[in-house]
């Protein structure tokens, strides 16, 4: 249930209707309470005040017609500007660069904004009576509806503003790379000390139980789908429930073909009917990768940029570079936090879950491999992935993360070496090269307090 919520809020935060819609059923509600002071307050107290309007039926119905007629159209402006920006983003930078566009609030404020503001004039103007046995003229109603159309005003030239700066490479590469290290952050918020240990060390429960590979029940996928998310307190629960142990075969961002093994529970003798449904109901999939427990989502985002970046038909080294600079300080931040254990123990201290987990090293790779491979006749793309190699260098706390480390500047090198022919690039290379290996060797030395 907890995943499933999880899935559909991501989904309406990326969706383009959802506050609009939200605007507008307070803006109904707000014409209604207005109208509603309107006709309680007398006339004469209103019309007392300078900044009331204070003009007759005629004028009142012009002013919020003209409004509604302009909010109705500046609205299509922009909505015609936001398609206009997605399908640049979209050539430029790669289709799935389109959700975080859509998950811009900004856009959807803007959007609501203008429907809101023509509801509210529209449901005001259906209030106003010419009759002289019934004249009605919504003073302050239709002063708030000239007000908000001020306000719409310089939300339109806010708005123009806004979208010439978030299609530009480095602010879309920036949004990214701040998404990358939240989620970072929020996964592995525990940070490691100066002597590269948790403050809270984590829980190491025993080995498997025996012949848990052979025993144990296999649980298949009900469906296709990039999973989303993990119910990992569900699944625990329901461990505990049985009395059992579950191993989930699958990590958020992995693809799952329906049939394939999901997970394995141990022992079967345990296991009732519907646990292989009840498991399935603790998983959420789609058709998409989203970055809500899946940190290689975004890592391929800024890795997508660059690629693209470095193509023979863009040839924009300097995006990739400002891609690898994101992508370094985010592994700058994984490489001090403690990554989390995959065992999951029960109150008696009983392993109950065990969920496979990102790891240093899986992050490297997807952040490194890709980028490197086109880069090879780059000499300043090659030289900036060795000084984010570097700069991570100077934080490792872990052995297994600098010999990842220097495996990915051995490639850069290596690379360098067979596609360099000018002997000066090769050097400027090698100098980084050089760097990379000392910080490495700096950060294994014991750190002194």
């Amino acid at each position: 249930m907890k995943a499933t919520l999880l899935k559909y809020l991501d989904r309406l935060r990326a969706s383009f209707w959802f506050l609009p819609t939200l605007m507008a059923f307070g803006a109904v509600v707000f014409a209604f309470f207005t109208v509603w002071l309107d006709e309680t307050v007398t006339s004469g107290r209103l019309k007392s005040m300078d900044w009331i309007y204070s003009g007759g039926a005629e004028g009142a119905s012009a002013v919020l017609q003209t409004i509604a007629g302009s909010m109705i159209t500046i609205a299509g402006v922009v909505f015609s500007l936001t398609l206009v920006a997605l399908s640049l983003a979209s050539q430029q930078f790669g289709p799935r660069m389109l959700r975080n566009f859509m998950r811009d609030t900004t856009n959807q404020l803007v959007l609501g904004t203008f429907v809101a503001t023509f509801l509210y004039c529209l449901l005001v103007l259906r209030t106003i009576r010419r009759a002289d046995d019934a004249l009605f003229v919504p003073h302050l109603s239709v002063t708030l509806g000239v007000i908000f159309a001020l306000a719409s005003l310089w939300v339109l030239i806010f708005f123009i503003h806004h979208v010439s700066v978030s299609i530009q490479a480095d602010e879309i590469v920036a949004r990214v790379g701040k998404e990358l290290r939240l989620t970072i952050q929020r996964h592995f918020p525990q940070e490691l000390n100066r002597d590269g240990e948790a403050d809270v060390p984590a829980a190491i429960p025993g080995d498997l139980p025996p012949n848990f590979e052979q025993e144990a029940l296999v649980v298949a996928a009900d469906e296709d789908g990039y999973m989303h998310y993990v119910d990992a307190d569900a699944l625990l629960a329901l461990a505990e429930e049985h009395d059992a142990v579950i191993r989930m075969e699958r990590r958020p961002g992995h693809y799952v073909v329906a049939g394939t093994p999901l997970a394995r529970v141990w022992p079967p003798d345990r296991v009732a009917d519907d646990i292989a449904d009840k498991i399935n109901g603790a998983l959420v999939f789609g058709n998409q990768r989203t970055p809500g427990q899946d940190i290689e989502f975004s890592v391929q985002q800024l890795v997508e940029i660059a690629v693209r970046a470095l193509s023979p038909g863009i040839n924009d080294p300097f995006t990739a570079i400002t891609c690898i600079d994101r992508l370094g300080s985010a592994l700058y931040c994984l490489a001090g936090r403690e990554l989390p254990s995959p065992y999951r123990l029960d109150e008696q201290q009983r392993l109950r879950l065990v969920l496979p987990q990102m790891t240093f090293a899986g992050v490297a790779d997807a952040a490194f491999n890709q980028i490197r491979q086109h880069a090879h006749s780059s000499v300043a793309v090659t030289i900036r992935l060795l000084e984010a190699v570097a700069v991570v260098a100077s934080t490792t706390c872990r052995d297994e993360d600098r010999a990842v480390l220097q495996r990915h500047a051995d490639m850069v090198v290596r690379g360098a070496r067979a596609d360099l022919a000018e002997r000066n690039d090769l050097a400027a290379v090698t100098e980084r090269y050089d760097t990379v290996s000392k910080e490495l060797v700096e950060a294994a030395r014991p750190r002194r307090h």
